[in-house]
């Protein structure tokens, strides 16, 4: 009964939506606010549906009621309480219907903003609500969570082993609050874009709006990416943090594209210039994760991230993303040389560089579509199967990239309008003095073949005091009495402090990811009880291997002490090898000794014996230097831009009303 029930707000959450969009179309051409009113409505219901849908379905899974075809395919009677509420977004159906929700929950915000301005707000809502209406369609008549089971199972066939992990129950809600956000751009980009606006008086207030939806979703796409990145790292079993996934890819496009749109977006609030290029970012942001909802969903992509699905679900969603995103770019080509350009600026000025930060980012988003769609347009065409891997994204994501950051410090330190390059360089001299002598250290220690990483240490070095040295230049440190320069810190907005965090929390983790790909170590050894591997600095022993009964597996779990190569600092760890009889799926839980900012990472395989006949397993030590760093950076970028969300001039309403 409470499927039925679910499957009812479903299909009433369609009619909501196209309702909403209809009262705010009507709205808009009439003026009326009753029917303008009527959208706002319309979107809460909306909503409201369809948190009721999503709750039914939980329940569903909650209960174990396998006579719905996505709870059969997708849980176990035996499977844990958590992972048998995630495995309601851990499929095809529930995770789109998670996105329908996400997507109407910002709409009915949206709806409910005020200073917005009534044509703009409208046209927006209306837009919102259309792209709603197209998502909860193709859940309705193609993938519909609550659809029924007439011979249903007693156990359930389970969900993906893999996916069985904390971490994993997070990242889709959270990647599906930046992705879908996202949504919210692509609104106010196409409303304004209908609304035609020549002049320039519009746009900054138009920027101000915009920006707390990019920060948002940029942050929440942050922690999500992370958050997939670590499960990788250490569910996985490979050692490994990013591959250039096609489907690590999916997620990766929009996170650059919505940095870029929040960078541009600055330059249209506080200059009202750029107009056009930031309703391009606003747009294209959102198009990417369309695309990557192709990509994950349509059948064309095998990933252990990707859900298999059938084509025609798939052509359905390429006819969504061509609608929605060949529709608003066609308003744009129309559009767009009508606006004025806003503000003059010169070359040397916040606003250029803030303009080539972002020329940058879109070149390295468009460097890793290319190496994501390639294989599959070249498969397609002509049945050739090549694979585009690290290699690639080596040669022409990386250079992108270090540029950017090579600008970055400076950006902030230049005034508006017209800026002094010289008197940035010597407020940024002694980060650059200590930047390079870090590399150069880094050179001596690590030996010339290890130039590339120390090229990162010292651009990841150039990162965090360039962020310290504006901050310091702003209240004065060293430069001004402590109680001026106090004084100063406090009046500091939280945005100056949230960019400051965000561009720091990027140094961090370039200097861990450089340092963890150049200077890893590992080791592989069939050990027996007693048996040791070595890896950089410290030595693993295998001192007990047993069998474990989980709640919905069998394991073979591996004892190690782990200490230094003098005998020091000795600690105990487990790592396992899962069986899951449900699935017949064999999988790796890796062994993590955190050692500050390094990591020991071990894993047993399968067994083996030894020259003498004794029982023994397979296992792989790594030290991974400075791993902590790679999952720290995100963490402190996605604060910042929490941070600055909270800026008081974001939450204040803009002076000059929009619409």
């Amino acid at each position: 009964m409470i499927a039925e029930f679910g499957a009812f707000c479903l299909m009433l959450s369609l009619t909501l939506s196209l309702a909403w969009t209809g009262f705010a179309v009507a709205g808009r051409l009439r003026s009326g606010a009753l029917m303008a009113g009527a959208g706002q409505g319309a979107a809460i219901a909306c909503f409201g549906a369809l948190a009721l849908a999503f709750l039914a379905l939980i329940f569903a899974f909650w209960t174990s009621d396998f006579s719905l075809t996505v709870v059969a395919s997708n849980s176990h009677v035996d499977k844990p309480a958590l992972y048998k509420v995630a495995g309601a977004w851990g499929n095809h159906e529930g995770s789109l219907l998670l996105w329908c929700l996400v997507m109407a929950g910002f709409g009915a915000l949206l709806a409910g903003a005020r200073g917005l301005g009534f044509r703009l707000k409208t046209s927006a809502v209306a837009v919102q609500g259309a792209l709603t209406s197209l998502f909860v369609g193709f859940a309705v008549f193609t993938s519909s969570p609550f659809a029924r089971l007439d011979d249903p199972p007693v156990v359930g066939l389970g969900l993906n082993p893999l996916l069985q992990d904390p971490a994993l129950a997070l990242h889709p809600p959270l990647l599906y609050g930046g992705y879908v956000g996202l949504s919210v751009c692509f609104s106010l980009a196409v409303a304004a874009l209908i609304e035609g606006r020549s002049g320039s008086a519009m746009w900054p207030a138009w920027g101000r709006w915009v920006r707390p939806w990019a920060l948002a979703s940029w942050a929440l796409l942050t922690v999500g990416i992370a958050l997939g990145s670590f499960w990788a790292y250490y569910e996985l079993g490979w050692g490994g943090w990013w591959f250039w996934d096609p489907v690590e890819n999916a997620s990766f496009m929009p996170w650059l594209a919505a940095a870029a749109l929040l960078h541009s977006a600055v330059v249209t609030e506080r200059r009202g210039a750029l107009a056009g290029w930031t309703t391009f970012l606003a747009l294209l942001a959102f198009t990417f994760s369309m695309l990557g909802a192709f990509l994950v969903r349509s059948g064309v992509l095998t990933s252990v991230h990707a859900f298999a699905v059938d084509p025609e679900r798939g052509l359905a969603l390429l006819g969504i993303l061509g609608l929605a995103a060949g529709a608003a770019f066609a308003l744009f080509a129309w559009r767009a040389p009508k606006l004025t350009p806003g503000g003059a600026f010169a070359p040397i000025s916040r606003e250029a560089a803030l303009v080539l930060n972002n020329l940058f980012l879109t070149v390295a988003a468009a460097t890793v579509l290319l190496g994501t769609l390639y294989p599959l347009i070249l498969e397609a065409a002509t049945g050739e199967t090549i694979s585009v891997g690290p290699p690639y994204f080596a040669l022409t994501f990386v250079p992108l990239m270090t540029a950017m950051a090579l600008i970055l410090p400076a950006g902030p330190l230049l005034a508006w309008k017209r800026g002094d390059l010289k008197g940035v360089g010597q407020r940024l001299t002694l980060a650059a003095a200590l930047s390079l002598a870090a590399g150069l250290l880094a050179l001596a220690l690590w030996s010339p073949a290890r130039a590339a990483t120390a090229m990162g240490a010292a651009v990841a070095a150039w990162l965090v005091l360039g962020s310290i040295s504006e901050v310091a230049d702003r209240v004065r440190l060293f430069r001004a009495p402590a109680a001026e320069t106090a004084r100063r810190a406090r009046a500091l907005p939280s945005s100056a402090w949230g960019t400051t965090l965000a561009h720091l929390g990027l140094g961090l983790f370039i200097l861990g990811a450089a340092v963890e790909t150049g200077l890893k170590t590992e080791r592989q050894a069939v050990l027996p009880i007693g048996g040791e591997v070595a890896a950089g600095p410290y030595v693993a022993r295998v001192e007990q291997v047993g069998v474990v009964e989980g709640p919905n597996f069998l394991a073979e779990r591996a004892t190690f002490t782990v200490r230094t190569a003098d005998g020091r600092a000795a600690r105990t760890i487990t790592a396992e090898r899962r069986f899951f009889p449900a699935g017949g799926q064999t999988t790796t839980e890796v062994g993590l000794d955190f050692r500050g900012l390094d990591d020991v990472y071990l894993t047993v395989g399968e067994r083996a014996a030894t020259a003498d006949g004794r029982r023994a397993w397979s296992v792989r030590m790594a030290h991974n230097p400075m791993a902590r760093l790679i999952f720290l950076g995100p963490a402190i970028m996605a604060l910042g831009g929490l941070l600055s969300l909270m800026d008081r001039r974001l939450r204040r309403a803009p002076t000059r009303r929009l619409g």
